[in-house]
């Protein structure tokens, strides 16, 4: 593809210069959002977030993959609103996120269910893709999937066959919620692959979170990609664990299966707001370039290595892995200076 479809219109890939591939605007319960307001001002939520992006755009992001699916509230009307007022693209998913338990909406119909039918779910990530989600006209540029256990529950693998069936249908990637703690992602990798989709067209997510190397050199062997993506959740994994194993995958010449993000987002209604700085405080979209780039310099990545992936692995993956598509001037991801 020599574009890809944003929230405002479609882009060339070659323009979408240092991009954050797993984020989100907003994580939202939509029902109970929708009969309570849990904390949420439509006005001030929507002025807030395009603040952050705004910050970020400041710090050299030019580029934000929304990777919000059915499941976490996703809502496509408010996101384009947002993207108006943004100097920052945003790409949005479609997808099903759901570990154990399909939504009913799709337990109850398509081939084998009790109501029969085709499969509404790869007809809704094709329409998503191709003509754009409900009446929008904004079209999908990912599918997302999420597998969270130790072992593939028949709703994970249920998900991870529809997205199969439409990344084959329309070429767009996959990207995932995996849990590397666990090491389930060989096993998200082997079913896409058995379900005929090429593997470099998956990013295995969150697998940042361990320092286990040897796991992540599988799934590097097995020709995936590698989200390095939850940058500024401490809890889980430590920034200087986290460096670490980037810079050893890097060290070792993988930094051209790598991408970076935070999974963080403008407002998450699992997390009280007073909570969000106590137990998160770097967890915002200009943690990369305010303190990961930093970091990462320190321990011997080079900025051409910084560049491919926060810069040429995302056009790679959008643009479907041509080699025709010019490499834009690195200047954007290092900019920002080195900081003690």
């Amino acid at each position: 593809m020599s574009t890809v479809p944003t929230a405002r219109g479609s882009v060339p890939v070659a323009e979408l210069g240092p991009t954050l591939m797993h984020e989100h605007v907003f994580v939202l319960s939509s029902e109970l959002q929708q009969n309570y307001r849990l904390d949420w001002d439509e006005e001030e939520r929507v002025a807030d977030a395009v603040a952050r992006l705004r910050a970020a755009y400041e710090r050299g992001v030019r580029t934000l993959v929304d990777v919000t699916a059915i499941g976490q509230g996703r809502y496509i009307p408010r996101i384009a609103r947002i993207a108006a007022q943004s100097p920052v693209n945003i790409l949005v998913a479609t997808g099903v996120y759901a570990y154990r338990e399909i939504p009913p909406y799709f337990f109850y119909q398509g081939p084998g269910t009790l109501f029969g039918g085709p499969d509404p779910m790869t007809e809704m990530f094709i329409r998503d893709i191709t003509e754009g989600i409900g009446d929008t006209g904004v079209r999908a540029a990912v599918i997302k999937a999420a597998h969270e256990d130790a072992e593939l529950s028949p709703a994970t693998e249920e998900i991870l066959r529809a997205a199969a069936q439409a990344q084959r249908a329309t070429g767009v990637p996959i990207t995932t919620h995996t849990n590397s703690v666990v090491g389930n992602g060989g096993q998200v990798l082997d079913l896409l692959v058995a379900e005929g989709v090429d593997p470099s067209r998956v990013i295995i997510g969150h697998s940042g979170d361990t320092e286990d190397v040897d796991y992540l050199l599988r799934l590097v062997d097995g020709g995936c990609y590698l989200g390095m993506d939850r940058f500024g959740m401490d809890p889980i994994a430590s920034l200087e664990q986290r460096i670490a194993v980037v810079a050893e995958l890097a060290r070792r010449g993988h930094a051209d299966r790598m991408v970076l993000s935070h999974d963080t987002c403008c407002f998450i209604d699992y997390l009280a707001p007073e909570r969000r700085p106590e137990l998160f405080p770097r967890w915002e979209y200009t943690h990369i370039h305010d303190d990961v780039i930093p970091a990462l310099r320190r321990l011997g990545v080079t900025d051409s290595d910084v560049h491919t992936m926060l810069v040429e692995n995302p056009r790679r993956i959008f643009a479907g892995g041509s080699p025709s598509v010019p490499t834009p001037a690195p200047g954007l991801v290092t900019a920002v200076p080195d900081t003690p």
